[in-house]
């Protein structure tokens, strides 16, 4: 294999696992996270002002503590209809890879909900909610919308931790692969 096939395979497995690191509804952008509600999207936004000022965090969160959560509506009717947030604790053992249909076979979600906002129409276009977390761990947070012209209901499920200043798994993949290839260069060029 030559260097220049060995670039090429190196910069695709790069790009595909930058891709697996994003989960659930939220996704990493173009430096910015946007969530999918359905058909809609939002720019997505959790602050932890007490702990780490205005840092910006997309999936999990450092630190417990006062934990700012903000939508931004990128569709106008999305101010048009209620939306409500729920965070439940990570009870479905599926980790980063949760659905909604994983959310749907709790028996009893109530049981696991650690906050929850009814829902509420923002003519502002701006959803803003605030938690204390006082336990380190998994969570999902759950946003749910409604049509502005029939009875669908579209949900979000974004999987993400609490104090989670270590290296999530994906990451350790990702570094993982990294190495392997890194070795498997090394061996190719040694061989040369």
């Amino acid at each position: 294999m030559t260097k220049n096939n060995n670039l090429s395979v190196m910069l695709i497995l790069m790009s595909w696992a930058s891709n697996c690191l994003a989960g659930g509804g939220v996704l990493l952008s173009d430096d910015s996270c946007i969530m999918t509600i359905g058909f809609y999207e939002a720019h997505f936004t959790a602050y932890q002002p007490d702990s780490s000022g205005d840092k910006q965090f997309c999936e999990d969160l450092e630190e417990m503590g006062n934990t700012i959560f903000v939508l931004d509506y990128l569709h106008k009717s999305l101010s048009e209809v209620p939306v409500d947030f729920r965070i439940i604790k990570n009870v479905t053992n599926k980790g980063e890879f949760v659905q909604m249909g994983d959310i749907m076979e709790i028996q009893d979600l109530d049981r696991f909900t650690v906050f929850y906002q009814e829902p509420i129409i923002k003519t502002n276009a701006s959803y803003t909610v605030s938690h204390d977390f006082i336990e380190k761990g998994e969570y999902i947070g759950i946003v749910t919308a409604g049509h502005p012209t029939n009875n669908n209901i579209y949900s979000s499920v974004f999987p993400f931790r609490v104090g989670a200043s270590d290296l999530s798994w994906s990451i350790i993949v990702f570094l993982g692969l990294i190495l392997i290839f890194g070795v498997y260069l090394f061996r190719m060029t040694r061989s040369e």
